[in-house]
């Protein structure tokens, strides 16, 4: 079955207008990419606001093209670097869309009015009609080269405009720039804090984006500017912190202008070794072929067959999504930096863009079975970082900088649940010396002196709580539970008692006045509340939602709550909701703190429940069309929910073996297993069958694993791994007297 028609990078492109609250939509954008490439080459219609990608559909001008973006973050994003805008006449030298750099000159800028019915996205391409100056613009991608090829209309003054100091979030520090002939242009822009970027530059990312750019055809002439002014002389050589070169092409030529570039964050022999692998002639067609290809060949490892076209194209968009990131940071030659130009090479792939408050819930759950090879990457790339810098693993990271963003420990939680699950072809020793120290928050580490991202105050260390934050109180409790099955397998009997002790200490944050979790204050006592929505101490959350927040203990948790009124609150905490919507103060699928709590009813003896509540959130969270998500896609973590739910299972808890079944949502899906790193003792592919449509049959009658009968509510990951068919008997009606094993995973 061809797979990659039913991407559809449309799918949750806007941004911060038109949202009702400061979360805005998937934030997701359109541009072409491969699998996992350093390449992501977008459109931008704005730079400014929390549009982090560049792009907000609910605009109508597109600013030009850039080389690099993220997909589905908020905070204001970064890179955007290399931005080609193509035009026809004299323009302003602004872009007219920047809100980081105001006009000095101009009035209107070189942006274009476009619309969305002459817009197309796809696997690996995207075009749009430029109406301005009715200009086909095309983009597509290799992993580490990018190709614009832009059709001018005839006997016009044709000209691109390229914008080196253009950044998302802000405006690069400082560029160089050398024009090498009239078809080469070589260069590199640094990035700093200091000019913007992720947080407005709070975010503290710096990196150096170098390039090399090749013409299909040749310039008659090349002008530099600077601040709306052309700089006089015929000079090859420009540099500054506000560079843009403008390219003639003339009016005779009657083909298309290919424009096509090679980018690195090492240096410049990076950028000639990648565009020289990558980008041999100036075919089009073929790059975008092979893009295509690229989609193809990475969705062969998970196939899904059912008979609704909106589902399809949501499921591989979604996968679609998670494959993106965490994406290469490597060269072809094998080198790489981590934000402090330190070049390194590695036998893995390094990768960068880890949102690992995010992505720890679903994202990396699903690549453990599906790409876990990705997932290897992954960990060695956050091993390589935090040992080069002797600190803790890093909590949201970007080309080597821990940006900071969100609260916990995330990365312990993906590495110790990688290990657990034997994904360790990496130093699991040593990532675990690391892991502790974090946790304990030791001011010295191998010799040198290290530095923890754990409060270093009395009340965490002695009382396991974090003084008026419930958040990370909960957050951190949950990495010091997988750092105790990490040592649980490493045989360090003393350090996994030692952290499940700590573990077991998350009662005391409930307060019994209030019926539920609340934060505390350094004497012990309990911050003020109102209600269940009060959110101090709650980051993107309130107490509800984060009350919720121990998926390793679910039945401990519904005794402090009591056996009834938990069910009678998941009831509620769903009934309220709107699934579509931006935010909820209910369940709030928009938000990731809420993700995964419909399979706690199957954890506490009414899996039926879970079915119903699953599919409610699958069809009414997850739309076609720019509005699709309810909320930002945050680098794959939204999109893998979806697949995970959609193949029939999602984990609840990291570093527990356990998948909970939900009704699949397709009538067949299969998953290719690696042999590397999955048992494969019963296949290497691992099958799931249903007897019937499960669109019109959505409960579960019974489960079937290689023939056998499953009465527990689960399937372990080593099962999954195994190989061999899931099979499932459905029915219109809820069965209430299967999968009913009530699950108790909390270490005593």
């Amino acid at each position: 079955m061809e797979k990659a028609k039913y991407i559809d990078p449309m799918i949750g492109t806007v941004g911060e207008e038109q949202s009702e609250t400061s979360h805005g939509g998937g934030k997701t954008h359109p541009g072409a990419c491969t699998p996992g490439g350093m390449v992501q080459l977008s459109p931008d219609t704005v730079t400014g606001g929390d549009n982090g990608t560049g792009y907000n559909y609910c605009q109508n001008t597109i600013e030009g093209f850039s080389f690099n973006h993220m997909s589905g973050i908020g905070w204001y994003g970064d890179l955007g670097n290399l931005q080609i805008m193509p035009v026809v006449g004299e323009t302003d030298l602004r872009s007219g869309s920047n809100e980081h750099v105001p006009f000095e000159k101009g009035t209107v800028g070189w942006k274009s009015g476009f619309s969305h019915e002459n817009e197309t996205a796809g696997a690996g391409y995207y075009s749009v009609l430029l109406d301005r100056y009715n200009i086909l613009a095309e983009a597509t991608v290799s992993a580490h080269t990018g190709m614009l090829r832009f059709t001018y209309p005839e006997n016009a003054d044709k000209r691109a405009i390229f914008n080196f100091s253009r950044r998302i979030g802000g405006k690069a520090d400082f560029q160089h720039i050398d024009i090498i002939n009239d078809r080469r242009i070589e260069g590199y822009i640094h990035c700093t804090p200091k000019g913007g970027g992720f947080g407005h530059g709070h975010g503290g990312i710096s990196y150096d984006f170098y390039f090399v750019c090749e013409l299909s055809v040749p310039a008659t002439k090349m002008q530099f500017f600077s601040n709306e002014t052309y700089i006089d002389g015929d000079i090859k050589t420009y540099e500054g912190e506000d560079v843009g070169l403008v390219v003639h092409f003339g009016e005779d030529v009657n083909e298309p202008v290919i424009i096509k570039a090679g980018v690195s964050y090492v240096d410049s022999e990076g950028a000639l070794k990648n565009f020289e692998a990558e980008s041999k002639d100036f075919d089009f067609n073929k790059m975008k072929e092979r893009a295509s290809y690229e989609w193809e060949k990475v969705f062969d490892g998970v196939e899904v067959t059912g008979t609704d076209e909106i589902d399809l194209k949501l499921f591989y968009t979604c996968l679609y999504h998670v494959f993106l990131d965490p994406r290469s940071a490597m060269d072809v030659d094998g080198r790489f930096t981590i934000g402090d130009g330190t070049v390194f090479t590695a036998d893995y792939t390094h990768r960068t863009l880890f949102s690992g408050w995010d992505v720890y819930r679903s994202e990396f759950p699903l690549l453990t079975v599906i790409r876990p090879e990705m997932v290897n990457d992954e960990v060695n790339s956050l091993l390589r970082i935090a040992e080069h810098r002797n600190e803790s693993l890093p909590q949201w990271e970007l080309l080597g900088i821990n940006a900071g963003c969100m609260v916990g420990d995330p990365a312990t939680i993906v590495v110790c649940d990688a290990a657990v699950k034997g994904i360790k072809n990496f130093d699991v020793e040593k990532a675990y010396e690391i892991m502790k120290a974090s946790a304990l928050c030791k001011k010295e580490l191998f010799g040198k002196p290290f530095r923890s991202v754990r409060p270093d105050c009395k009340q965490y260390l002695e009382n396991c709580y974090v003084p008026e934050e419930l958040s990370d109180t909960l957050e951190f409790l949950l990495a010091d539970y997988t750092t105790a099955k990490l040592a649980k397998m490493l045989g360090k009997t003393e350090d996994e008692e030692f952290f499940m002790n700590r573990v077991k200490r998350y009662k005391e944050n409930f307060n019994k006045s209030l019926g539920f979790m609340a934060p505390r204050e350094e004497s012990g006592a309990f911050v003020f509340e109102n209600d269940r929505y009060d959110d101090d101490g709650c980051v993107e959350s309130n107490i509800f939602q984060q009350s919720w927040f121990v998926p390793y203990d679910v039945i401990g948790l519904s005794e402090l709550f009591g056996e009834e009124r938990t069910i009678e609150l998941l009831e509620e905490f769903f009934s309220r909701a709107d699934f579509g919507a931006l935010w909820n103060d209910d369940y709030n699928h928009s938000n990731e703190p809420c993700h995964n709590i419909t399979h706690y009813f199957s954890m506490l003896g009414l899996p039926h429940r879970t079915q119903y509540w699953t599919r409610r959130v699958q069809k009414e969270a997850y739309r076609t069309g720019a509005f699709g998500f309810c909320g930002n896609e945050d680098v794959g973590q939204l999109s893998a929910w979806y697949v995970l739910s959609a193949l029939g299972f999602a984990q609840v808890c990291p570093c527990n073996e356990e998948y909970f079944i939900n009704t699949p949502l397709f009538q067949k899906a299969k998953i290719k297993l690696d042999p590397k790193y999955h048992s494969c003792e019963v296949s290497d592919t691992f099958f799931v069958e249903c007897d019937n449509n499960p669109l019109e049959y959505p409960y579960i009658k019974t489960v079937h694993l290689n023939g056998t009968e499953i009465t527990k509510p689960y399937l372990t990951f080593s099962e999954i791994t195994s190989g061999g068919v899931l099979t499932f008997e459905l029915s219109k009606e809820p069965c209430e007297d299967v999968l009913k094993e009530v699950f108790n995973s909390f270490i005593e």
